[in-house]
């Protein structure tokens, strides 16, 4: 019969197994969910914020964000402090906590970086709709706060195309309730996640917005983009109206910027005697090679009330 003191050694072992076993399973578990990287620290224009850079680099991703975040987001740090000091701090976000330690001289410096998700995030953000968050996205998701609350506010605007995707974007581009409701303010729907971006990218605004709406237009979200990308912006179609071109087609102002027909080109052509040309005139010009220099030689040879038409044509026909 077995000795009961062996027996309660043998117990002990057992137990003492087991709980290794259990913490080196947490341990495994908690590297799948975490990531470690580095982190730089940088002053920032923008007051009371700092520039914070995270780098994180392995086999399947690389990650390198920076961005001007709130000084009181870095607890216990004091950035005032001129020598040089051991840092650590934590970021906490709903989708997981960043703990930092490095150092700061003069509120500037760099260090290290561990990442921890929280696992209830995950399930969270599922049961609001926004699905597909693997463990690359729900990092993102943390240096760009995508938080719960965020989830819910934009959620709660009727966007049509929002997804996990869409929703880390809106933090990228910024966009967010305030943008949304004062875009719908100046007119527009707004209900298009794609076009909520695409706004942003290319600065079309509210003010832009209610200006061109002001101006008698009437333009779909489209056209607004496609004036931005090709700089047809307010001040554009100040000065054009200067020239006597008001409330010109959108679509032929689009056409100017694409052709270079510029105020100070319709200036030029119209001190050589060609009063307000048709803007299809202007255009088929520029797109031809009609310019002030080409109407002036023509005028110096003598050849002179050629009409835009036949100017046109002489460039069309290889005449310099």
């Amino acid at each position: 019969m077995e000795d009961p003191a062996d027996m309660n050694r043998r117990n002990a072992l057992i137990a003492y197994v087991l709980v290794g076993c259990t913490l080196l399973f947490a341990l495994i578990a908690r590297a799948a969910e975490s990531r470690t990287g580095s982190w730089t620290l940088t002053h920032s224009d923008e007051a009371g914020k700092v520039s914070f850079a995270i780098m994180y680099h392995s086999k399947h991703n690389n990650s390198n964000h920076q961005a001007d975040w709130p000084a009181t987001d870095f607890r216990g740090v004091d950035f005032s402090k001129a020598d040089k000091q051991d840092v650590r701090f934590t970021i906490t976000r709903d989708a997981g906590h960043f703990e930092c330690d490095g150092y700061l001289r003069s509120g500037e410096g760099a260090g290290i970086f561990h990442f921890t998700a929280e696992p209830g995030y995950v399930a969270q953000m599922t049961a609001l709709g926004f699905t597909g968050i693997d463990d690359d996205k729900q990092f993102s998701m943390a240096i760009m706060d995508v938080s719960l609350a965020f989830a819910k506010e934009m959620k709660s605007e009727n966007i049509q195309g929002l997804d996990t995707d869409k929703l880390i974007a809106f933090r990228i581009f910024n966009v967010n309730r305030e943008f949304v409701e004062a875009m719908r303010k100046a007119g527009l729907a707004a209900t298009d996640a794609d076009k909520l971006v695409a706004f942003r990218i290319h600065g079309v605004s509210p003010e832009m917005v209610s200006f061109v709406r002001q101006a008698g237009y009437q333009p779909d979200e489209d056209t607004l983009i496609a004036m931005r990308i090709h700089g047809v912006s307010p001040e554009y179609m100040q000065q054009l109206k200067s020239e006597g071109y008001d409330h010109v087609d959108l679509q032929k102002l689009i056409a100017f910027r694409i052709h270079g027909v510029s105020p100070d080109f319709i200036g030029k052509v119209q001190t050589l005697g060609y009063k307000h040309p048709e803007p299809d005139q202007l255009v088929t010009m520029r797109i031809h090679g009609v310019s002030p220099e080409f109407i002036s030689s023509m005028q110096a040879r003598g050849i002179k009330d050629l009409t835009i038409d036949r100017l046109v044509s002489l460039r069309i026909h290889g005449i310099d």
